[in-house]
């Protein structure tokens, strides 16, 4: 359904967001190597209640995410409750949308509010790629349960000695769609070549993310939303991002030969996103919930939506289908927009969506609309970087865009903004939010 859509409760009020928070985000096995999300999750979420003088007893829910899944805690936004003081009482449990995760998180707090459940929640997610649960291969597993029930050492010993080799090696997590074996990096070259997004441009793209990003840290735009991080071995602290280029030339994007398709691909490891360990959370409540309680929100949702498609080809363009339901049901234009963020998984990913809004072909064969979202205004666009420079924690990076967002608003005079993000298994995801 794309009719226009009302992010209210019951009597009406609006959903606050009224603080946003993240650690700075760390290109894998550097400054978090070790720190599971759980610790991040932890972490982040802390120094938010904090810094917001948030009573552990006002927060009624908590919906946090995660996509690597720790095993031995399957329930990260529970976990997440018990170990930062919160009432024990406080509602909590974990959604998974691969990279719109939390998107999906602040949607069903949201909803929560909607419905007249709660009036305050905790939304966000966090991921560890330096912390990954490493399998076995299916026989051993199967080898393990049956011998839990073999009763003598002779009985163990032959269903052990069945196993070859290989089948004792570790099974690292899979970094391939579960129903194509395509990797995200492999769609990209298949969207680069479909859509003809070129080599220099995908270059041109990240140099200026990078660009955005240094830039908006030179000027202290993201002091307020990056908590300074202590990780174990508590050497030191980090207190950036440290994925980020303060020193990008486009020359050196050249340098780098394709990964995915080496003989004629343009994807490359500088205009993709690198794996990324870190966290995010926001802090929201119903409109009167936060005036009640002294909170001047960073802004509202105005509206949402989430798009799935084929994941054979173009999975990644989840963005161009979810950002014109979101629209249609904001009642407002493409060109309405003050500010656009799409999130960027790769360079060729970001340019082909960008495309594809500006298309009546793409419009009237895929979407079943007559006319084009619209051509996107560069000058609104990733104004301070997107996941190229700042890295990709999975299920972080949808908190990570919404108080930027907001906050760059506000620093602006106010306004509306669309965030949009691709994910795995073909799925997108649109949010507009706005200030006053």
């Amino acid at each position: 359904m794309s009719k226009q859509q009302s992010v209210t409760t019951r009597d009406g009020e609006r959903i606050a967001i009224v603080a946003g928070l993240r650690t700075p985000f760390a290109k894998m096995a550097t400054y978090f190597h070790g720190i599971p999300a759980l610790d991040l999750g932890k972490m982040v979420v802390n120094e938010m209640l904090v810094r917001n003088d948030v009573k552990p007893e006002w927060v009624e829910q908590v919906v946090y995410g995660q996509v690597v899944q720790m095993p031995e805690a399957p329930n990260i936004a529970r976990e997440i409750v018990l170990g930062t003081g919160m009432n024990v009482g406080t509602d909590a449990y974990s959604v998974s949308r691969a990279c719109a995760t939390s998107f999906q998180a602040a949607v069903n707090v949201a909803e929560s509010m909607m419905a007249g459940t709660i009036d305050v929640g905790i939304a966000g997610g966090a991921d560890s790629t330096s912390v990954s649960p490493i399998g076995v291969s299916k026989k051993l597993a199967r080898a393990l349960v049956d011998a839990q029930k073999a009763k003598t050492l002779g009985q163990k010993w032959a269903i052990f000695k069945k196993l070859g080799l290989k089948d004792l090696m570790p099974v690292p997590p899979a970094v391939a769609e579960y129903s194509t074996g395509l990797s995200m990096g492999q769609t990209a070259e298949q969207m680069a070549k479909t859509h003809q997004i070129a080599r220099e441009d995908q270059d041109a793209l990240a140099h200026r993310s990078h660009t955005n990003a240094a830039a908006s840290w030179n000027e202290g735009k993201l002091d307020g939303e990056v908590m300074t991080a202590w990780a174990e071995p508590f050497k030191g602290a980090l207190d950036k991002d440290n994925n980020i280029r303060f020193d990008s030339t486009l020359e050196g994007y050249k340098k780098l030969r394709p990964v995915f398709d080496k003989k004629y691909g343009s994807v490359t490891a500088a205009n993709a996103t690198p794996l990324t360990d870190g966290a995010s959370a926001v802090l929201m409540m119903t409109e009167s919930k936060a005036k009640a309680l002294g909170y001047k929100p960073l802004g509202y949702i105005k509206s949402y939506a989430f798009a799935a498609i084929d994941v054979w080809e173009d999975m990644l363009m989840g963005p161009s289908y979810a950002t014109p339901i979101a629209l249609d049901r904001a009642g407002m234009s493409l060109n309405d927009l003050t500010l656009i963020e799409m999130h960027e998984a790769f360079a060729a990913q970001t340019l082909a969506n960008v495309k594809m809004f500006a298309s009546d072909k793409f419009a009237q064969e895929k979407l079943g609309r007559d006319k084009a979202t619209g051509e996107i205004d560069m000058e609104k666009f990733n104004v301070m970087g997107s996941s190229i420079a700042y890295g990709h924690p999975f299920a972080a990076t949808g908190t990570r865009m919404i108080t930027q967002m907001l906050n760059e608003l506000n620093r602006r005079g106010g306004g509306t903004g669309l965030l949009t993000a691709c994910a795995a298994g073909g799925l997108g995801a649109a949010m507009i939010v706005e200030t006053e």
